[in-house]
């Protein structure tokens, strides 16, 4: 009897516990989840990295094209220095000799320039000219007189152009002071050396081709 009465006690005490602890359970849930909705500033922000993302991507594809435009200007320096010392020999005409003096001269200290930026910003510039301008300078070897001349402007209006397009694009889109200062200045140097080979090519009866529709070049004023 003493032992049916304890066994029904305790299946009575357990009943009577079971709720609590479910209860106990259910309160922290219930409470977390209460919190959370009150509180929806607990939500993680967008992470800085991510906001900064596309000004970080515009900044690399500059200096990649910096780079690439410093490397590519220290060929064409090269090719106008080789070639400008080749025409002072070779030219048929004194123009030409003097105007192949010229670039070796200010191309000589553009190329300077150009390679103390690079240098400034950790780029390794080539140390010979491309293929194709080396086929141009064993070509220009082979002539002389007035062959040569019509030759050499021919290829040094093509080529200032394209210099041209070249420095006036970097200008506008470099970001860093002394880069964008080297450029500008180049472009000048440029400017001036297209002006003074178009007039010398149309006096020496070599055809110039348009600008493209665009008018010449002007001089600068002083």
């Amino acid at each position: 009897m003493k032992l049916r009465q304890i066994r029904n006690l305790a299946i009575g005490a357990a009943a009577l516990l079971s709720p609590v602890a479910l209860f106990g359970q259910a309160i922290p849930i219930e409470i977390a989840a209460s919190q959370t909705q009150a509180n929806p500033t607990n939500q993680q922000p967008p992470s800085t990295a991510m906001q900064d993302s596309g000004t970080n991507a515009n900044e690399v594809s500059q200096t990649m094209k910096d780079k690439s435009f410093l490397r590519h200007a220290a060929e064409g320096g090269l090719a106008e220095v080789k070639l400008g010392q080749l025409a002072a020999e070779k030219a048929g005409s004194e123009e030409v000799r003097a105007f192949g003096r010229k670039m070796v001269d200010e191309h000589t200290t553009l190329n300077s320039q150009i390679a103390s930026v690079a240098d400034s910003m950790g780029v390794r510039l080539p140390k010979t000219i491309t293929k194709e301008e080396q086929a141009e300078y064993d070509k220009l070897s082979a002539l002389s007189g007035n062959d040569f001349d019509t030759e050499y402007l021919t290829v040094m209006v093509k080529d200032h152009r394209k210099d041209l397009r070249d420095f006036r694009d970097e200008a506008a889109g470099a970001t860093d002071p002394t880069l964008k200062t080297t450029v500008e200045s180049g472009e000048k140097v440029i400017r001036d050396h297209l002006i003074t080979v178009d007039k010398l090519a149309r006096d020496k009866g070599v055809p110039v081709p348009p600008h493209g529709g665009n008018k010449p070049p002007a001089a600068p004023t002083s």
